[in-house]
């Protein structure tokens, strides 16, 4: 027979000693005073900024954005980590803008930045339907990219350059129509540095017929270096944003770090940031965590969509120094 758990003085439990306080005297993680106001017909950009609510992502898009400008006024890097769907979205003028005004010294790129960025300069459109293309093999098989991105690899290789600057070189050879929408080309003019990382097979220009492995392997190393630099000198107020790469980024973020703190450089006190609309576990583990842990820096991660988060912190940024 099983044994039954109930016995005769089985009773629930009484209630009526449970400690209580008084509710004003609790701390509270939320307070009244961090509550969002409503916007009004004519407020500014500056008014809309302060009337959102000072809780949760909205305060670390304001403390982000106040390490960023504190970047620019100890003249320390404010790198952009960029991946394709940050150009996808139509985000390259709010960059460029920012650049401008001194908040982006530098970006790093995967290999889909250059395919999007590259075509939008020359045709003003990018990204293809990939569903409609695939089948008959047809994808990623637009002539001008592909011969575009693998010339620059070839005459950055012999000109002993990274695959960003080759990039931007080309581009602005060509003179292209839609240029001031390119970040490639607006890096370039301005000579700020623009890092590509890739890896061979990731992007459509690797099955082009004059795809070069050694051209793309020098010249992406040399960028790998070139973005090691950059990391170096955000010791001690730098800032560094990963921005729509789930892997690429990330992982070689983790890798420059320990290079630098390898070569017995120092590297505290600086700042880094995810924003995506989905928190991967690369960008969280590789860019927020690890590199600031033990009071090394501070890392935020903001979820949200680019054509709206970015914007947002721009607009945090310009309106509220």
């Amino acid at each position: 027979m099983p044994v039954s758990i109930y016995e005769d003085d089985l009773r629930p439990l009484s209630l009526k000693d449970v400690s209580t306080y008084p509710l004003a005297s609790r701390p509270s993680k939320v307070t009244v005073t961090e509550f969002a106001r409503p916007v009004e017909e004519n407020s500014s950009l500056r008014d809309f900024l302060k009337k959102l609510p000072d809780i949760l992502a909205v305060r670390s898009l304001r403390q982000l954005a106040a390490q960023v400008r504190r970047a620019k006024k100890l003249r320390k890097p404010v790198i952009w980590g960029i991946g394709g769907h940050v150009v996808k979205t139509g985000l390259a003028p709010v960059i460029i803008d920012l650049m401008e005004r001194g908040y982006v010294t530098a970006i790093a790129a995967n290999g889909s930045v250059l395919v999007h960025d590259a075509e939008i300069a020359l045709v003003g459109s990018t990204s293809e339907d990939v569903d409609a293309s695939l089948g008959a093999g047809a994808f990623g098989a637009a002539e001008e990219t592909g011969q575009l991105l693998n010339d620059a690899a070839r005459l950055g290789q012999r000109d002993e350059i990274g695959l960003g600057e080759a990039m931007g070189r080309a581009l602005i050879s060509l003179d292209p129509p839609h240029k001031a929408h390119s970040l490639l080309c607006a890096t370039y003019n301005a000579r700020v540095p623009f890092t590509a990382h890739v890896a061979i097979g990731t992007d459509i220009a690797h099955f082009h017929p004059g795809a070069d492995g050694s051209a793309l392997g020098q010249t992406t190393h040399t960028d790998f270096r070139l973005f090691a630099e950059l990391v170096r000198r955000m010791d001690g107020g730098g800032v560094y944003l990963n921005i729509g790469s789930a892997v690429m980024l990330p992982e070689i973020f983790l890798k420059v770090v320990t290079l630098v703190r390898n070569l017995g450089h120092p590297l505290t006190d600086f700042t880094t940031a995810n924003l995506d609309f989905i928190q991967s576990y690369r960008p969280l583990t590789n860019v927020v965590h690890r590199p600031t842990a033990d009071g090394a820096g501070r890392g935020y991660s903001i979820t949200g969509h680019h054509e709206l988060l970015i914007p947002l912190l721009a607009a945090e940024i310009i309106c509220s120094d």
